[in-house]
């Protein structure tokens, strides 16, 4: 069975794969294949946990290739505190991407909180629409991590070190900092 992390962004999809590292009977990486296209940007081993927010633009090849023995995770954070950290970052990534690829914004014309937030609105629509009547899904909210991961963890019958693993949501990675601000 292969595991995805459905989200946004910006919401804690790095420290859930550091706490799925402490997992020993599945493979866990974040955003590994996001470079590939074709069969090659689906092409993950058997039991792995993958956490990509662009696997959100890819949900009907990713329902293609995994049809079955998958379960996926929507992880979510307040989206307000989503939205400041991607209004810093709204010069690079998938932000900038957003703005300029798909609102067909070649300059800045709307404040970044508000790009941010139309991003978020359109991803977290998209992730509920597609698991909207699944069985094989769980959500995850950094609001109530510990208890939440300690649930997954049991839905997927995973072995290893969850004390380690909870300890992981005690770090913050891949923080947004002042540096950001663009």
């Amino acid at each position: 069975m292969n595991i995805f992390i459905l989200n946004s962004g910006r919401c804690g999809s790095t420290t859930f794969i550091k706490a799925c590292q402490h997992i020993t009977n599945y493979s866990s990486a974040h955003e590994s294949l996001s470079s590939k296209t074709g069969a090659q940007r689906f092409n993950y081993p058997d039991r792995h946990i993958e956490a990509d927010n662009r696997l959100s633009w890819l949900l009907g090849r990713l329902d293609k290739q995994f049809p079955k023995e998958v379960f996926y995770v929507h992880l979510t954070r307040n989206k307000n505190d989503v939205a400041t950290s991607f209004s810093k970052r709204i010069g690079f990534g998938i932000l900038k991407a957003y703005e300029q690829g798909i609102l067909m914004h070649e300059q800045h014309l709307l404040p970044a909180q508000d790009i941010a937030e139309d991003y978020i609105e359109t991803v977290e629509s998209n992730i509920n629409l597609f698991l909207k009547n699944r069985i094989n899904a769980t959500d995850v909210s950094l609001e109530s991590v510990k208890k939440d991961f300690t649930k997954f963890w049991g839905q997927i019958g995973a072995e290893g070190d969850l004390e380690k693993a909870l300890q992981e949501w005690d770090v913050n990675y891949n923080a947004t900092d002042a540096a950001h601000n663009q």
